[in-house]
């Protein structure tokens, strides 16, 4: 709470009680004014004492508060009944006082006490008389109906009265709503006005029939009454105590499953962090070798004019940088980032098939060779069909395949095998080799692990495990050391199945590594004239080379706006583009040149591979896709595309003049 809310607060409560003890004060001197001293006897002797030394010893401590409720009650009422609202206000106001001196040392807190006790039977008494009568008549009266309620009437009054001022200053002082205090705290303590009221109506008949020698002997029970209460009260308030710790044993344990969920949040980045820099201290490994193989060998190629070094020096140069292709394409195939899904209907049968005769020289023919014995058991149980791509399913077997081989130094059973389960196909790669430790198990489709040392690059798994999950299947592994493993991919049944359409745009195929037949060089005028745009210099020095060598004559642009100009100033017969370039990328650049021109060829040239998707190449009016790295191969063959179209174009014009 804040200090000048506190200090508002410390305040209002002071007022509070001061209030309360002035008007005691008030209610006290005027009951004194008002008492008839003729009626001071000895029974009133008696009922003085008991209520001043007996009573205020037998209390009841209210928990969480430091309040208590004592028996006086019972002899108040008895008072009231026998002696009038003053002598009763009198008394009940002394023995607030004293009670109060035996577990409070505070002034103000013993004054609130004291006229808390003087209002109580103030109201308590006149109630009672302004309904019924005089008190007196009451309880020298006969048993009656009118006589109960009248108790009942002195119960209620004494307890909401006492209660309702005692829970006003609590909830003060705590800051709490009035009712919230009152029925959580005060509630309960009903009872002992009840009983007291009850207590002190025979209590009184039996003196009006046995004189005060009755209460003398009621006294015993009282006691034991209350203190059977008490007792209880004890018990129900070591209820409570426990109730409320084990509330904060909840709370302290909902904070610690919080906590933990934090920081399991906190170990899962991390986990990320500590797989991205695995990835990366792969990456970095391979490519090192990579670049370490190329810059050495080229540096060895300055040193010698010898033509049959060079010629094998650039092969192989050609070869390490193919491997650092492979590698950028696993990472990219472990990545799948592609948006969009070329899928098509492929017959399981025929994967599984293919993927068993692939195969059979690794399980087969190697290891006869190494006088193992490895058989392969292929069980077709499925003639279903799933919509997906074909030589990335095929691929995701063969890895599996090989790694189930590679689990059987000593020989074995290789299961290959598909059965339908209702929507899914469920394929199954098993072995009988070594198995998996429970550690490895977990870690098997993480990038760069491998069990296999430098064998092995560790993205096999990883790339296997995103292109089952692109086709919308999963991936189980069962494996126990010394038994075997088997890998279960279940992958959905393809609902729909149609004629597979040829797309109208050509996609890159496989680069093919015979020699294409080079573009006739063409006189000048008749040169094929091709825009190169990329924001990487050794790119488009590359690709210029490579279009001269064939006999093109090329115009580069560093940057989308500049390759505009270029398209306004001449007319091009093809264009080569990057995507990733500043300002304006290389697929805008096609879609507002396929606008200006609905028959120009276009080439987009990029790094990105696979997250490439169909639909952009479509949508942007492209008649190519090449993927960094890409072989002079390729650009030429592309290149010998584009003069063709444009001698057909040249030729569909010249027939058009003829007819006309």
């Amino acid at each position: 709470m804040p200090a000048k809310l506190l200090i508002k607060n410390e305040k209002l409560v002071a007022a509070y009680m001061w209030i309360t003890a002035g008007a005691g004060g008030l209610i006290c001197f005027l009951a004194a004014y008002r008492i008839n001293a003729q009626v001071i006897d000895r029974k009133f002797v008696v009922i003085s004492i008991l209520t001043l030394v007996l009573s205020s010893r037998i209390t009841i401590k209210i928990p969480q508060f430091r309040s208590q409720i004592s028996v006086s009650d019972t002899f108040i009422f008895l008072t009231l009944l026998l002696y009038g609202c003053e002598a009763a206000i009198l008394m009940a106001a002394t023995e607030a006082l004293i009670s109060s001196l035996r577990f409070c040392r505070r002034p103000s807190t013993i004054l609130f006490n004291w006229g808390c006790a003087s209002w109580t039977a103030c109201v308590t008494g006149y109630s009672l008389k302004f309904a019924f009568g005089e008190p007196v008549s009451l309880g020298a009266g006969p048993l009656s109906a009118g006589f109960i309620s009248a108790m009942v009437l002195m119960a209620l009054a004494q307890y909401a009265s006492n209660s309702g001022l005692v829970a006003i200053c609590g909830a003060l002082k705590a800051n709490r709503p009035i009712w919230q205090t009152w029925k959580k705290h005060y509630l309960w303590t009903s009872i002992t006005y009840f009983a007291g009221a009850s207590a002190a109506a025979v209590i009184a008949r039996l003196i009006q029939v046995f004189g005060i020698y009755a209460l003398i002997a009621t006294i015993p029970m009282i006691a034991i009454v209350f203190f059977t209460y008490r007792t209880y009260l004890k018990n129900i308030e070591a209820s409570a105590n426990q109730a409320e710790q084990a509330q904060r044993h909840v709370e302290e344990l909902s904070h610690y499953i919080a906590e933990q969920e934090r920081i399991r949040e906190q170990f899962s980045q991390m986990e990320k962090l500590s797989a991205l820099g695995e990835l990366a201290s792969g990456v970095a490994h391979d490519f090192n070798n990579t670049l370490a193989g190329i810059l050495g060998r080229a540096q060895l190629l300055l040193r010698t004019n010898d033509a049959e070094k060079l010629q094998r020096g650039l092969n192989i140069i050609i070869k390490t940088a193919e491997d650092g292709a492979k590698t950028v394409k696993r990472i990219q195939d472990f990545a799948r980032q592609r948006r969009d899904h070329d899928f098509e209907p492929v017959c399981i049968d025929q994967i599984l098939f293919d993927v068993s005769e692939i195969t059979r020289p690794r399980w087969k023919d190697r290891a006869e060779a190494s006088n193992i014995q490895i058989s392969l058991d292929l069980q077709i149980r499925s003639k279903a069909k799933v919509m997906g791509d074909e030589s990335e399913l095929r691929e995701v077997l063969v890895n599996m395949v090989f790694n189930a081989v590679d689990a059987m130094p000593a020989g074995g059973n290789l299961t290959l095998s598909a059965e339908d389960i209702e929507d899914s196909v469920v394929i199954s790669v098993g072995d009988t080799g070594t198995g998996m430790l429970p550690d490895v198990k977990s870690r098997i489709f993480d990038p760069f692990f491998t069990t296999k040392g430098k064998a092995g690059m560790g993205l096999g798994l990883a790339v296997s495990f995103g292109i089952i999950r692109r086709h919308e299947g999963s991936v189980a592994v069962e494996s126990e050391v010394g038994a075997g493993t088997k890998f279960k991919i279940s992958l959905p049944k393809a609902k729909v199945v149609e004629d597979s359409i040829s797309p109208e745009l050509e996609v890159e195929r496989p680069a093919i590594r015979t020699p294409t037949a080079l573009i006739s060089r063409p006189s000048a005028p008749d040169q094929l004239k091709i825009l190169v745009v990329d924001d990487e210099e050794a790119v488009r020095e590359l690709l210029r080379d490579l279009l001269e060598n064939e006999g093109c004559r090329v115009y580069l642009a560093q940057g989308s706006r500049e390759a505009l100009g270029l398209f306004e100033a001449h007319q091009f017969d093809g264009v080569f583009t990057d995507v990733g370039m500043p300002g304006m990328s290389g697929w805008e650049l096609a879609h507002v040149i396929r606008k200006r021109n609905q028959t120009i060829p276009i080439a987009v040239v990029t790094g990105w591979g696979e997250a490439v998707g169909s639909n952009e190449q479509k949508d942007a009016g492209v008649d190519w896709v090449v993927t960094k790295p890409f072989r002079a191969e390729r650009i030429n063959e592309l290149a010998e595309q584009m003069c063709r179209r444009r001698n057909v174009a040249i030729k569909r014009a010249a027939f058009s003049i003829v007819a006309a």
